[in-house]
């Protein structure tokens, strides 16, 4: 089993965390967005995991170096693809065709998902869709009576299905997937002026190929700040169960009101923290109140009541009572 995670992106709606980190290694619960998807992946199937190839822009040695480590630490081999112009998912996912062959999942690292299921390697592909109230703000696929997807539908005017697509699919056979998205960049078949992975989705189901939806018990996005931080509470609501206080944390006078991640040599004094309350490693909170909040790493909070707010990397904040969104390197003082 292979992953292929295209994460080109520049993030543009959880500005401005992410002028200074690529979205995908913006962090939920002590680890990146991107880490939890792929940890997540790979539980999905009792195959073993052999490579995550990830697409990415012009992000840097460091970050290319933390994608390569999350996929060792998974027992797989990290491949570093570059898309460097936004041409559109099937462009995207193309990027990494020398890693398309096989058993492969395709995931987009924008969203997270709950589910409790295996991934069955016999169908020709299967398509992820959690349902939705509002269909017409969606990719979304239709069905036949026997539960085989018959059409692809993007954003529609009147009701068709409300099977949204998610941004994660499966293939039985990926050197098909990429003939197809070769076929369309080949032959210039754009819609809006991007290659559409629907598009190459439409040409396999021409040709035979059986895809059915799977679908998940939870979606979580991280477009925005407030989403993030619901992503954030939900996944910390997952995985309260396992040990989130780093044994290297400091706290003096403090309430945690469970549940709550504190990262390694974090010191919290005088201080109610949670629920829901993320804390990256060597941070500083003193005599604050924060709920359910994400504080990113090597960060000092002093004198401030937070809620619902997300607070980046090397920020130093003191003085206020908000809910917020303050970027990495800001300091704030009153």
């Amino acid at each position: 089993m292979k992953i292929i995670v295209p994460m080109a992106g520049r993030g543009s709606r959880l500005r401005p965390h992410t002028l200074t980190t690529p979205k995908p290694l913006v962090k939920i619960a002590g680890k990146p967005i991107v880490h939890r998807l792929v940890e997540d992946l790979a539980a999905m199937s009792d195959e073993k995991l052999e490579e995550i190839a990830f697409v990415i822009g012009d992000f840097g040695e460091i970050v290319e170096k933390e994608l390569v480590e999350i996929a060792e630490s998974l027992g797989a081999k990290g491949t570093i693809y570059y898309q460097d112009e936004p041409l559109g998912t099937a462009h995207a996912i193309l990027c990494a065709g020398d890693s398309m062959d096989g058993n492969i999942i395709v995931a987009f690292a924008d969203t997270l998902f709950k589910a409790d299921f295996a991934i069955d390697k016999f169908e020709d592909g299967i398509i992820y869709t959690q349902k939705v109230e509002d269909p017409s703000a969606f990719g979304v696929v239709k069905l036949d009576n026997d539960g085989i997807i018959t059409d692809f539908v993007e954003k529609p005017s009147e009701f068709v299905s409300d099977q949204a697509i998610i941004g994660i699919y499966y293939f039985k056979e990926g050197e098909k997937l990429r003939d197809e998205l070769q076929y369309l960049v080949d032959n210039n078949i754009m819609n809006d002026g991007e290659y559409q992975l629907t598009g190459a989705l439409e040409n396999l189901k021409a040709k035979g190929a059986r895809l059915k939806p799977g679908t998940v018990d939870e979606w979580l996005d991280c477009g925005n700040k407030d989403a993030i931080v619901n992503t954030n509470q939900r996944y910390l609501t997952y995985i309260q169960d396992q040990e989130l206080v780093h044994e290297s944390a400091v706290l003096d006078n403090v309430v945690l009101i469970s549940p709550v991640y504190v990262g390694e040599n974090t010191v919290i004094k005088n201080a109610v923290v949670g629920p829901y309350v993320s804390v990256g490693k060597n941070t500083n909170i003193e005599n604050s109140v924060v709920q359910n909040s994400i504080v990113q790493e090597d960060t000092d909070i002093r004198k401030v009541n937070i809620e619902n707010s997300v607070v980046g990397n090397h920020v130093v904040y003191t003085g206020r009572s908000k809910d917020l969104s303050i970027g990495d390197f800001t300091s704030v003082r009153e």
